[in-house]
Order: C-alpha cells, then sequence, then structure tokens
C-alpha cells in the first residue's frame, strides 16, 4: 500500500490502489485454478462467474484488493505465505464480500466526511496564523488531520468487518470450509508479534487487528456443516504447483534454489527450478526440468506450454511447435497458451505457417480479447500475410488498450477505409474509431490537433 503523506490523501489511498501501477501476471494454470475455487464463493455472491476475474499482481506483499467493478486482484505474495488453496479461497470470498456489499461504490461516505473535516482545519488553522498565532494554527491542522484520518479509518474498519461477515455468509453457501479463511488470519496475527505491532494503536488503522478478527468470525465459521470438509485434494495439487511455478517466476534465483533445491526430485520442485533456470539465462538446465516434468506426466497441458517456451526463447521456435501445439490442444485452446503457439508459429519464418498462425491467434483473440501482446502477434502475421487493412485493425485495438486514442483512431480508420464494409472486423473498427473519437473530444486539451 502506498505511503499515506496525509489526511487529503489517504481516504483515496486506502481504497484506491490502481492495478494498472503493478504488473498483471498473465498465466493459463493459475488463471484456471483461480477460476475453479472461486466459482461456488461467486455463486453464493449472486454474481456471475463470466463477469467476476481473479487477477494475479505481482507483488510480494501479502495483499488483495478490489477497485470497483467485478475484478479481484490477488498479490503473488499472498500466493507465497498461504499454506494451501482454501486459505486463499477465504480471502477471495472477503474481497467479494467488498464487491457483494457495494463498497468500493459507498468509499464516498467515508471519504468525503473526512476530507471536510480536513478542509475546515485547514481553514481554521490558516485563520488562526493570520491572527498572529501560528503555534496555535498548526495544532489545529494536526489536530484536524488526525480526526480526519480517525474518522475515515473507522469508516474502513467497519466496511472490513462486514465483509468479513459476507465472507463467512459465502464459504457456509457454497460448502467451503472457513478454516482457510480462519488460519489466513491467524498467520496475520504471528506476523503482527512477529513485527512488534502488538501496542499499535487499533483506532488507526484500515483493519481490524487480525486477533479481533479471529475472535469475531470463529464461532459462525465453526458452526458451519462445512467446517469439517475435507480438503479438495485435486485442488490442493494444483495450488501446490501454482505456488512453485510461481515462485521460479517472481523470485530471485538463488532464493527458488534454496527453497526448491537440485536434491528435491518432487513435480514442484522441477517446476520451480524450471520456471527459476530459464529466467535466469540457463536454457539446458530450464529444459533438463521441463523434460524430468513431462516424464512425470507427458500429456500434461502446462508441463508441455513451459518447455515450448523454453525452447522459443532460447531461439528454436521450430523445436517449440510440437509441445506448444499439443500445449494448445490439450488446454482446449487456451488463448494464452495458444498466443505463445502462435508466436512460434511466426518467430520461425517459414511462410507455410502463416496461415495457422493466423487461426491459431484469431481463436486466442476470440476468447480473450483483452491481451495486447496476442493482438500484437496477430498484427505482425496480418502483415507478413499482406493484410495490412487489418493488421491496422490489430493495432487500433493495441492503441486502444493502451490509452492511446490518437494511434486507435487512425488505425481503426485505415481499417475501415479498406476492410470490406458491414463485414465483424469492419464493425469492430467502426467501434474503435467512434470510441476514441469520444475520449479524445472530451479530452481537448490532451489531443490537441497536430499541426
Amino acid at each position: 500500500m502506498k505511503r499515506i503523506v496525509a489526511a487529503a490523501t489517504a481516504a483515496l489511498l486506502l481504497w484506491v490502489q490502481p492495478a494498472q501501477a503493478q504488473s498483471i501476471l498473465r498465466d493459463a494454470e493459475t488463471e484456471a485454478m483461480f477460476a475453479d475455487m472461486s466459482t461456488p464463493l461467486i455463486k453464493a455472491a449472486g454474481l456471475s462467474p463470466r463477469d467476476v476475474k481473479v487477477v494475479l499482481i505481482n507483488d510480494e506483499s501479502i495483499n488483495a484488493f478490489v477497485v470497483g467493478g467485478q475484478t479481484v486482484y490477488v498479490h503473488s505474495g499472498l500466493i507465497q505465505a498461504a499454506d494451501n488453496a482454501n486459505e486463499v479461497q477465504g480471502v477471495i470470498a472477503h474481497e467479494l464480500g467488498h464487491i457483494a456489499d457495494g463498497h468500493v461504490v459507498l468509499a464516498d461516505r467515508g471519504s468525503k466526511p473526512a476530507m471536510g473535516m480536513y478542509l475546515l482545519s485547514m481553514v481554521l488553522g490558516l485563520a488562526a496564523m493570520a491572527a498572529g498565532s501560528p503555534e496555535a494554527g498548526s495544532g489545529i491542522m494536526a489536530a484536524g488531520q488526525q480526526a480526519a484520518m480517525g474518522n475515515y479509518l473507522a469508516f474502513s474498519r467497519v466496511q472490513e468487518s462486514t465483509a468479513d461477515a459476507t465472507a463467512a455468509k459465502f464459504l457456509r453457501e457454497s460448502n467451503v470450509s472457513g478454516r482457510g479463511m480462519l488460519s489466513f488470519f491467524k498467520k496475520l496475527q504471528q506476523q503482527e508479534y512477529r513485527y512488534g505491532t502488538t501496542n499499535i494503536d487499533p483506532f488507526m488503522q484500515s483493519h481490524p487487528l487480525s486477533g479481533e478478527r479471529v475472535a469475531t468470525l470463529s464461532a459462525d465459521l465453526q458452526a458451519s456443516p462445512a467446517w469439517a470438509n475435507k480438503p479438495d485434494a485435486a485442488l490442493e495439487e494444483r495450488f501446490r504447483r501454482v505456488k512453485a511455478k510461481l515462485a521460479g517466476y517472481v523470485q530471485p534465483a538463488p532464493r527458488t534454489l534454496q527453497q526448491y533445491p537440485p536434491s528435491d526430485q518432487s513435480v514442484y520442485a522441477h517446476y520451480a527450478r524450471a520456471y527459476a533456470y530459464h529466467k535466469a539465462g540457463y536454457p539446458e538446465k530450464a529444459d533438463a526440468e521441463s523434460a524430468a516434468l513431462i516424464r512425470a506426466a507427458p500429456t500434461d497441458p502446462y508441463f508441455l506450454e513451459i518447455k515450448g517456451q523454453i525452447l522459443l526463447e532460447a531461439g528454436k521456435p521450430a523445436a517449440a511447435l510440437e509441445p506448444l501445439r499439443a500445449a494448445t490442444e490439450g488446454s482446449r485452446n487456451n488463448p494464452l497458451i495458444a498466443t505463445t503457439f502462435g508466436h512460434a508459429l511466426i518467430a520461425t519464418e517459414d511462410k507455410a505457417n502463416y496461415p495457422e498462425a493466423t487461426r491459431v491467434l484469431r481463436t486466442a483473440v476470440g476468447r480473450d480479447d483483452e491481451n495486447p501482446f496476442t493482438w500484437m502477434q496477430l498484427g505482425t502475421v496480418y502483415e507478413l500475410t499482406g493484410d495490412t487493412a487489418r493488421a491496422s485493425l490489430a493495432t487500433a485495438e493495441r492503441a486502444s488498450m493502451a490509452g492511446d486514442m490518437r494511434t486507435a483512431s487512425a488505425s481503426g480508420q485505415y481499417a475501415l477505409a479498406n476492410i470490406p464494409p458491414n463485414t465483424p472486423d469492419w464493425i469492430r473498427a467502426q467501434d474503435i474509431v467512434m470510441a476514441a473519437q469520444n475520449v479524445m473530444d472530451d479530452n481537448p486539451k490532451q489531443y490537441k490537433r497536430r499541426k
């Protein structure tokens, strides 16, 4: 969380943690796990699994948040801190509580009164200073800032407690045990003790203290019929795999190798080391680890994916085609895996592979149109095959996602002029141009006409 510098900004910083300021990690296996572990909770919340996303953020802190809409952001540090999938489910249930209870929408109810108190203290303080009492003025402003902060934090703690209670309800109704939620709060409580925060002022925190949350939730969670449910063995296995590969990807390689030393011949260790060696620039060692994974499960699409990715990024795209094609088919054309396969087909620089690359990448954007890299690859293969109109449409899609409305408009207009009218691609180009033009019209200073 960003450092709070004044009560005037506290109300925003406590709630608005922009995901765009942090890097989003896209991984097919992780997203599939998130979808499966969250679906029963989403349904219990009265929401549609098609509309709710759980997104992984590359941040080592233990945190999860929502900032509006129906997206739950989970930090990579939380996955590393969790001992099992059920703990992550408890966190997701809490964030769904914020969504279902409309807390982001209602944030103004806490921020506006706090801002009013802060501004009033500024006016009174400045008046006192102007009257010849600088010390009194400073004291009034300091007191006002503290009161405003306390007012907002009290509001925030109420919302956090409400989200906890709602999460317990969702866990019960989805028949998911609350053991993980409780054990995770206990883990946070231990960290509070470890870092010497036992004497902190509970009234100056945005969340209730972990011990208080444990005491409040224990009875309700333990009274649920789902409390005694045994962990989902398949989901726990998937969680251990995701946790290992994530460690290999986000942690420094020496730290990963310490956690998963070469003496450890488990699948999880091979997975972690494959990513660690690959990221650190040891393709032969990474390839050996991926080979061990495939020996253990020859048709696993995610093991085939990492093998193909290692070969592709080692400059061997032709060799990467077989595992990536099998990974794409085995994952039912997962758009992330298909994008890597399409990239490999293009990277062979063999014109015979371009038609297949086009088909694969068009299917990928049809299932996930929010991946800029997929649009870039599709634009590349269109350009290579002489379809400059659709190459421009792909550029317009990517520019629109990046907020570059001038490029989106210009590329979209070129596509409109050269794609047959009233076809799906032509209609899409028209939509992009209209949306981009609306943004530019609404922000004339930002989008001044170029001379």
